[in-house]
């Protein structure tokens, strides 16, 4: 097993850190990563675990891989949920509004009023069928608000949850994490109070008209009810609107599961010389939500993990460990190409040294972030920490808690799991939405970014992370 070799500034190696450079030098000239981000965002689009799109998607990818001319190539089946969105969501609310003029002292006029809102339904939701739904809106603020208000106040109502991200948080995926509970669970939690639909405010910190959707889950034993997201620009009006009035909604739409289906993790590796059965995995996912074209979220992390065994044929670069890529399948909706390769791998008693993933868009890089079992963790995190004398003149910081939602289920493999950081600010105005598509990717950005995981990357084969 390969040891570790402690470096400081001092020791800094002039042949690594020009390698480095040259990295930066072929990605930034030549990278391909932005032409085949086009094609995966615009081309094929959406690629929803289980579509057409995904499957052609995977076609896209495994010919690339085979073009690079890595030592092996495959495809890993795996089984995939599968949900149809259907037809256009319809929301429209409605109540009535004092106009303020009087038909006699006593009585005012009440006009009716009406808006169409903008709408998604979030994934694996069940369709209301070309009747719909409707009924009287309850806005609450978190889950723990059912609890409170009970089956007498939420039964036969359509529940409007509506806390917002926290702008205060420096990561918005902090921010994120603090709100997106009441989209994965609101419909589940609302059903147990006799709801019978729900409605979830954006999970973005951008004021406008994009519905973002995303996963939800059901609760076995639960009714199932419909659950569709709003834009945030009409989950301000609505709330404004209850302040003052008694409001129902009309629900429309005609999403539904189907029965699972067989799809595919893209892999690709290039063998160690020295060292082949440690392996150093870079990847993303390759599914997307159906809106859009899951441009950063998650075909940046695709494009980037190609990228990489592309550069590093490119200045043919003969690596110690054995470097593979991984699209994994279906994050979005269950984990299933995660979940897969890693009961694979371990079934084979592989080890993975090193998992590093790329899952937060297409932005300026700005670091790593890393996890690992923690019997392993401080030494691992000690050589990691030791790569930042080489990293830091492209401003990327190495720190710990990080990992990733596809490569965390190896971390019984006692490697170090690593996730790429870009600047988080502008994510979530495009996470999940109609506008995540190629025009929302800087090419100069998604190919900083590839470079900087090329580079961590060589490090990690040219010095290792210390004994297993």
């Amino acid at each position: 097993m390969a040891v570790f070799c402690n470096i400081s500034i001092a020791q800094t190696s002039d042949e690594e850190a020009f390698f480095i450079k040259r990295i930066y030098n072929e990605t930034l000239k030549n990278g391909q990563c932005y032409k085949w981000l086009t094609h995966l965002s615009e081309n094929i689009g959406g690629r929803l675990a289980g579509s057409d799109e995904a499957e052609q998607a995977v076609d896209y990818t495994f010919n690339i891989l085979k073009s690079l001319e890595v030592d092996t190539v495959w495809k890993q089946a795996c089984t995939v949920p599968v949900w149809e969105r259907g037809p256009k969501e319809e929301v429209k609310i409605s109540w009535k509004e004092d106009n303020g003029m009087f038909q006699s002292d006593a009585l005012s006029v009440s006009l009716t009023k009406s808006k169409e809102l903008n709408a998604l339904a979030l994934g694996n939701t069940i369709g209301t069928g070309q009747e719909g739904i409707e009924g009287e809106i309850i806005e609450v603020y978190g889950l723990d608000t059912l609890e409170i208000l009970g089956r007498k106040a939420l039964e036969n109502k359509i529940v409007f949850f509506n806390r917002p991200m926290d702008a205060s948080q420096l990561s918005t995926f902090s921010a994120y994490g603090g709100a997106v509970d009441q989209r994965v669970y609101g419909a589940a939690r609302a059903a147990r109070f006799g709801a019978k639909g729900v409605l979830v405010r954006s999970m973005t910190l951008r004021k406008d008209d994009n519905p973002h959707t995303g996963v939800s889950v059901y609760e076995e034993g639960t009714p199932q009810i419909p659950s569709l997201a709003i834009s945030t620009n009409d989950a301000d009006l609505l709330s404004a609107i209850l302040k003052k009035n008694t409001v129902s909604a009309f629900i429309r739409n005609y999403s539904k599961n189907l029965p699972e289906r067989t799809s595919y993790n893209v892999i690709g590796e290039i063998k160690g010389s020295e060292f082949p059965d440690e392996i150093i995995l870079v990847g993303g996912h390759l599914d997307s939500w159906d809106v859009g074209g899951g441009a950063h979220d998650d075909g940046s992390g695709c494009v980037h993990a190609l990228e990489v065994i592309h550069i590093l044929k490119k200045l043919e670069y003969k690596p110690k460990r054995t470097i593979r890529c991984v699209m994994f399948m279906n994050e979005e909706n269950g984990l299933g190409g995660g979940k897969e390769y890693a009961r694979v791998s371990n079934e084979k008693g592989e080890f993975h040294l090193a998992a590093i993933e790329s899952d937060a868009g297409g932005f300026t890089p700005r670091g790593f972030a890393c996890s690992a079992e923690d019997e392993v963790f401080r030494d691992h995190f000690i050589a990691f920490t030791n790569f930042h004398d080489f990293l830091s003149p492209y401003d990327l910081f190495l720190k710990q808690g990080g990992g990733g939602a596809d490569i965390n289920p190896l971390k019984s493999q006692k490697g170090l799991l690593i996730g790429f950081r870009p600047d988080s600010q502008r994510y979530f105005d495009y996470h999940h939405t109609a506008i995540d598509r190629i025009d929302a990717v800087n090419p100069r950005e998604l190919k900083m970014g590839a470079a900087a995981i090329t580079s961590l990357l060589y490090l990690i084969d040219h010095y290792g992370l210390g004994a297993k």
